[in-house]
């Protein structure tokens, strides 16, 4: 019965497998799974996933560890693309269940060890694994040199310091100023002393070899728990900032009293996601995830809007930026995830994020080695986290909270900045590094004086450039 159903999969694939029953009588997977071309497999994965998350936003548990147990059967962290990604959301499912059981929950996390040196190392790994942070880079110090033309005293506030090649190149273009390199001085903020020592370290050095007069300033802290008065910004320094994928941890905000307000609202909405997304009728992988999707499934280029700003209001994330303004930067270049992870529903967070890392797993599909243990641990140690902080965790906890470039301008905007374009030269630099690659799929969108990097036509980090607008 079922051998003569597996024909008709290539033509329409979600319609055969939403036909199909998910009982507790189904069992193991049927062995015509097992043969499934790998597009077909990954249209199956994508409508287990939609099925699982819905039975879990809905709380019909036993539902959700069947389908579980089916992805179960086909995911695998050193498959295929959909295979590799599956499994990091399937884990981000679990654990979402989990959390319904807190004792459960710690007991089986109690003896879970995070090593500083591994958090430090899978981070140099996406840096080097993808080019990135090297075109935020590129664009920040580029920003940066035109910002502080003429200058004589630079203090630099490097929100996340943990790339010391950012301000070596940096060093190298000031010391090849014209008018002479500047006094500078450079603010590096990191949760881990050793990070920041060898920052100190590495920046020191390059500033001595090339005779700049430089002055590093470390600060040990959280950003969510940052004094700003240890900034310590002196009459008569130039003042810029850099945070790069660091403004969305301060979103966090309390999903508890938004879901008082409408009880419903997120039932419904898991609901209308998933008929949707079911919708579908894509016969392969590539299709499903390409930017014009039937039906109006995809991530909308304005879904940034579609959520108002008051539903994500933070007053940590709104006072933060306040207290930057009140330092008066010349210039503040912000590089952030390009893509709405911070909507009030799961079904909404699952299906932005799995575009999102569909994106980020294909560049290393199509980059790297499938063997090689580097890939693993960035896809384990950074995405597979990432994943479980915006499935599994709610309120506070959930810092994950990317959103779009449009919800940034707006943020920025009431914060009393103004957007500055990033100059041409500096695009036409990072349009070289990204040639560099010798990788079609890496594109560059200029939008309104910012720069969106994208991944065949999908956005995934977006920069832009700031100063204070008195």
């Amino acid at each position: 019965m079922f051998q003569d159903e597996s024909s008709s999969v290539i033509s329409s694939p979600l319609q055969v497998f939403s036909m199909m029953s998910l009982s507790s009588k189904l069992g193991s997977p049927y062995p015509w799974l097992r043969e499934l071309k790998s597009e077909e497999r990954g249209l199956y994965l994508i409508h287990l996933l939609l099925t699982c998350a819905n039975h879990v936003a809905t709380g019909s548990l036993e539902n959700a560890n069947i389908s579980l147990e089916q992805i179960s059967q086909l995911a695998s962290p050193d498959g295929d693309t959909m295979q590799r990604m599956a499994a990091y959301f399937t884990e981000a499912l679990a654990d979402r269940i989990l959390k319904g059981w807190p004792g459960l929950h710690n007991a089986l996390n109690s003896t879970k060890i995070t090593l500083v040196s591994e958090e430090v190392l899978v981070r140099k790994l996406f840096f080097e694994m993808f080019p990135f942070l090297k075109v935020a880079f590129v664009l920040t110090n580029q920003a940066i040199i035109e910002a502080m033309e003429g200058e004589k005293m630079v203090h630099i506030i490097d929100l996340n310091a943990a790339e010391p090649s950012q301000w070596i190149a940096l060093i190298q273009a000031l010391s090849a100023r014209p008018e002479g390199p500047p006094h500078l001085r450079i603010t590096g903020i990191h949760q881990q002393k050793e990070v920041l020592d060898q920052m100190a370290h590495r920046l020191t050095e390059q500033a001595e070899k090339l005779d700049i007069p430089f002055q590093f300033n470390p600060i040990v802290s959280k950003l969510e728990n940052l004094d700003t008065e240890k900034l310590r910004v002196k009459t008569g320094e130039a003042l810029a900032i850099s945070s790069v994928l660091q403004l969305h941890l301060l979103l966090a905000s309390d999903d508890e009293l938004l879901r008082k307000k409408s009880p419903l609202a997120s039932k419904n909405l898991d609901g209308i996601h998933l008929q949707r997304a079911l919708q579908l009728n894509q016969s392969t992988l590539g299709e499903l995830l390409e930017k014009d999707m039937v039906n109006g499934c995809s991530p909308s280029p304005d879904s940034a809007s579609s959520s108002p700003l008051w539903s994500t209001a933070s007053v940590k994330a709104d006072s933060f930026l306040n207290a930057l303004w009140g330092l008066s930067p010349k210039l503040m270049v912000v590089t952030e995830q390009d893509s709405n992870h911070n909507g009030s529903t799961l079904m909404e967070r699952l299906l932005e994020s799995l575009y999102f890392y569909a994106a980020l797993f294909d560049c290393l599909e199509s980059t790297v080695s499938k063997a090689s243990l580097e890939r693993l641990k960035v896809e384990k140690m950074l995405f597979g986290e990432e994943i479980k902080n915006i499935i599994a965790c709610e309120g506070a906890e959930r810092k994950e909270r990317h959103e779009k470039l449009e919800k940034w301008i707006q943020r920025l905007d009431l914060a009393s900045f103004g957007n500055v374009p990033l100059s041409y030269y500096g695009m036409l630099q990072a349009r070289r590094l990204l040639q560099g690659y010798n990788c079609d799929g890496y594109k560059m969108k200029e939008e309104n004086g910012c720069v969106v990097i994208c991944w065949q036509d999908g956005p995934l980090f977006s920069i832009s450039a700031w100063r204070c607008r008195k």
